[in-house]
């Protein structure tokens, strides 16, 4: 009866492509893509799925084949093919990252709710207790989130399987809604509300990203979109049939997700005029953080004029589709919250050498690392809190640590790829799966990789110089270095307290 119960709780594949998506996949990313570039962002969209995402897939499908049985996630991957302390620094760098997108994610995660209750973003309207501003009450709120979020994947992964799904599916049903839509309104009207032409797919109709440093600039967005993969790693023990599952789970999420991105693109020209919606709309001010639900409102709307509508019919269509996009949003962020509330730290905490940690962080209940996520939950509390209520210092000090936080996000890139080298040159390691059968495949990914994802690394740092910004430029170099910094440390300890004596 216990086996069956263990055999149960086990991923299936589409459990594990949902839970991919929706740590991966960011329909946003579709949306301010085209904000920002229109068509031309497909090219760089594509390239950057060949260059980084797909090889570096396909290089984790291999790691999660050959460690299966491994619960360290990538450090475990790291350690054995190339060197502890290594590893070490590049996944610390990378947990320490999603603490701050969790501070950040955990206040923003209202808007998207807002916008599904009322159609439009009244977070900063919000006042608690009748004495609480915008800012600290959505503080309250993301600390009471951080808390419940904690509580409930401290019971163990079947609950988090269940919200993922939800999140997973309701990404899915978002992106269908905007196919059927762009589809069914280039069937009534007959064309594309943005101009299909040889040169829109090269050239933006932004004049803000007609230089080759705003291009660069885009390459950096469009590498970034395709981060979160490496979350799943930490689930090659909990899955069914792993060295089978997790490869096919990778690929197929790789692909999926490189089309999507793609072809969303595309299908918001059959609904969205650039020059007209961004620059003659005039009734909302479009920004980063309001364009996705700028252009579902939109959609709807020209969705009714394509059938008919009367204009307010059309007006109230559009409302509505704003709506469900926030609730869809809202449950996307919370499915991806509950995998990354314990993936990140379960690796870093059961893959690292136990003596590096306090012994209660290392206790498992129902799967979890429960003290450990506790302690974490405090951390991410007492950022929210001084960030909340603190004033202008507090926020500058938020701005500080995203800066640091940036590049810290993907250079553990650069520390998988290049340790799966020693993974490929390691025949004492059993690979189930392999996608790069010649010495040669193997090492021009692993350079694309690490090309890709430097050069996005250094042009997000050179990028703020160049517009006269030093100081961000020197924070968004010092995240890496301070993070790398404190994980050398710590790792230099356990060595001359616990290596050294045993030798």
């Amino acid at each position: 009866m216990a086996d069956q119960s263990a055999k149960k709780s086990k991923l299936t594949l589409s459990a594990l492509i949902l839970m991919i998506f929706t740590s991966v996949f960011g329909f946003t990313n579709i949306t301010k893509a085209f904000y920002l570039m229109g068509y031309a962002s497909i090219l760089w969209y594509i390239l950057a799925a060949v260059v980084f995402f797909i090889p570096y897939a396909f290089m984790i499908a291999e790691y999660g084949a050959a460690f299966k049985d491994e619960k360290g996630g990538m450090y475990s991957w790291m350690a054995n093919s190339y060197n502890p302390k290594f590893a070490f620094v590049g996944t610390f760098m990378w947990y320490a990252s999603y603490i701050i997108w969790m501070v950040n994610v955990g206040s923003g995660i209202w808007i998207p709710l807002s916008n599904a209750i009322f159609g439009v973003d009244k977070t900063q309207s919000w006042h608690l207790f009748g004495m609480l501003n915008g800012v600290q009450t959505l503080g309250i709120l993301a600390i009471v989130w951080i808390i419940f979020l904690t509580y409930v994947s401290s019971h163990g992964l079947d609950r988090i399987k269940k919200i993922t799904s939800v999140g997973g599916t309701a990404v899915a049903l978002i992106n269908i809604l905007l196919f059927l839509g762009g589809f069914i309104i280039l069937i009534l009207n007959g064309h594309m509300a943005q101009p299909l032409s040889l040169r829109a797919f090269f050239v933006s109709p932004n004049p803000d990203y007609h230089s080759m440093t705003s291009i660069f600039s885009f390459t950096v967005f469009a590498i970034f979109a395709y981060g979160g993969l490496e979350v799943v790693g930490g689930l090659v023990d909990q899955t069914e049939n792993a060295e089978k599952t997790v490869p096919r789970a990778l690929t197929i999420s790789a692909i999926v997700i490189s089309v999507g991105y793609a072809l969303g693109i595309f299908m918001v020209g059959t609904f969205t005029n650039w020059k007209f919606t961004f620059e003659e709309f005039g009734t909302v001010k479009v920004t980063m953080g309001n364009v996705s639900y700028v252009m579902m409102n939109n959609m709807g709307y020209q969705l009714g004029l394509a059938m008919h509508l009367s204009r307010a019919a059309a007006v109230t269509l559009g409302e509505w589709i704003s709506r469900y996009m926030g609730i869809s949003m809202f449950l996307s962020l919370t499915g991806g919250f509950f995998t990354l509330i314990y993936s990140p730290l379960k690796q870093l905490i059961e893959g690292t050498p136990k003596q590096i940690w306090p012994k209660s962080w290392t206790k498992m209940r129902n799967g979890m690392p429960v003290n450990a996520m506790w302690s974490q939950a405090i951390i991410v509390i007492v950022i929210i809190a001084i960030v909340s209520f603190g004033g202008s210092d507090a926020q500058a000090f938020f701005n500080i640590l995203i800066s640091m936080t940036n590049v810290s996000m993907t250079i553990p890139y650069m520390f998988v790829a290049f340790a799966f080298l020693g993974f490929k040159r390691n025949k004492n390691i059993v690979k189930p799966f392999e996608m790069f059968h010649k010495k040669w495949t193997t090492e021009v990914c692993v350079w694309l990789v690490l090309f890709s994802v430097g050069f996005a690394n250094f042009f997000t740092i050179l990028q703020p110089a160049l517009t006269g910004d030093y100081l961000q430029a020197i924070e968004t170099a010092a995240g890496p270095i301070l993070f790398g910094g404190v994980a050398w440390w710590m790792y230099s300890h356990y060595e001359n307290k616990y290596v050294k004596n045993q030798n």
